[in-house]
């Protein structure tokens, strides 16, 4: 685990892709996994986990039908995560006028 603070404080852990899927069961034990986007061959993911107390969040994608064969990250040694933290947030939205 490797990790770093960019300009801007926010905090990145660079993980083992090995540790990830085989110690935490990555991304089937996930805390939380939204499709984030989805393409003619891939469907996108983002995750969020807990490491040794802390959370953190990352992204991968698997094939969108039976005939692609792509795994969580298929082509990556090392997966960079970012360190979160739950907040609530309010979010203003357009909703229908009720009468």
């Amino acid at each position: 685990m490797i990790v770093r603070m960019r300009e801007d404080k926010i905090v990145e852990v660079s993980f083992d892709k090995e540790f990830l899927v085989e110690s935490l069961d990555l991304p089937y034990s996930a805390i939380e996994d939204s499709v984030i986007d989805t393409s003619r061959w891939s469907v996108y993911h983002e995750i969020v986990f807990e490491c040794e107390g802390k959370f953190y969040r990352t992204f991968y994608s698997v094939g969108a039908t039976e005939m692609q064969d792509e795994r969580p990250w298929e082509y990556d040694d090392t997966i960079i995560c970012t360190q979160v933290e739950k907040k609530l947030v309010q979010i203003e939205k357009w909703m229908p006028v009720e009468v």
